[in-house]
């Protein structure tokens, strides 16, 4: 316990800004991301400055760009190869989640929930211009991120995972990449059924709305990329 409090002393002072740190019997220390750091990297996402292939997430000792500095990118990743093909059924089931995530968005901004600088794309945006809300409103008066629901947290969990498969070179060779954007995809439906935007939420909790829209931009933005860098087929505006 005492050689784990000297470590995690050392560690808050280069980067008490993105971790909080907790030391656990018999000597463990575990850290969690705070919500600034997860509002910022979200931003980011959505944005394009932490497009996947450009910077990390949790993993990264930076801790997920909160500093504002940036990675030089990767090269774009391998396509897969003929003798891994991804199932036209999972292939269908991530493409159409990057569709509905394309067509909330745009619907959000005919409704005047956000406003997009360039709303009708011609094809699937590699991230969204947003010109309000700028930042999109992550955290409450208190500083604590809006996204608290399960589904909410599970679907950062897994972009959070995903864009780190992505930077991670000692991994890429391994990652099953048609699992890895079904995986995306599911925890996507499964936000959409139980974390709604419209309706009595658009109306009394505007700012939730929007942060919830924001991680709809976040997840079609990794969507996109791995279905066009990772498996090599169309990321669809459109069904």
């Amino acid at each position: 316990m005492e050689l784990a409090s000297a470590i995690a002393s050392d560690i808050s002072g280069i980067c008490d800004d993105v971790f909080s740190i907790q030391i656990v019997p018999p000597g463990l220390i575990h850290f969690e991301l705070t919500h600034s750091t997860l509002a910022t990297w979200l931003q980011s996402l959505v944005e394009g400055s932490g497009e996947p292939g450009e910077q990390g997430a949790g993993s990264r000792e930076q801790g997920a760009g909160s500093r504002g500095e940036e990675f030089s990118p990767l090269p774009p990743a391998p396509r897969p190869s003929a003798s891994s093909p991804c199932p036209r059924l999972n292939l269908f089931t991530v493409q159409y989640a990057h569709a509905r995530c394309c067509s909330l968005v745009l619907l959000a901004h005919r409704e005047g929930l956000i406003k997009l600088r360039e709303p009708v794309p011609n094809t699937s945006p590699a991230f969204w211009s947003v010109i309000s809300p700028n930042p999109l409103p992550w955290l409450n008066c208190d500083g604590i991120l809006r996204l608290n629901h399960p589904d909410e947290r599970r679907l950062i969990g897994e972009l959070i995972q995903v864009v780190d498969n992505i930077e991670c070179p000692d991994v890429k060779g391994s990652v099953k990449w048609e699992k890895v954007a079904l995986s995306l995809s599911q925890a996507f439906e499964k936000f959409w059924s139980n974390c709604r935007i419209w309706g009595e939420v658009k109306i009394t909790s505007p700012e939730l709305a929007q942060a919830r829209l924001g991680l709809l931009m976040a997840t079609q933005s990794v969507l996109r990329f791995v279905l066009e860098e990772n498996l090599g087929v169309f990321a669809p505006l459109e069904l």
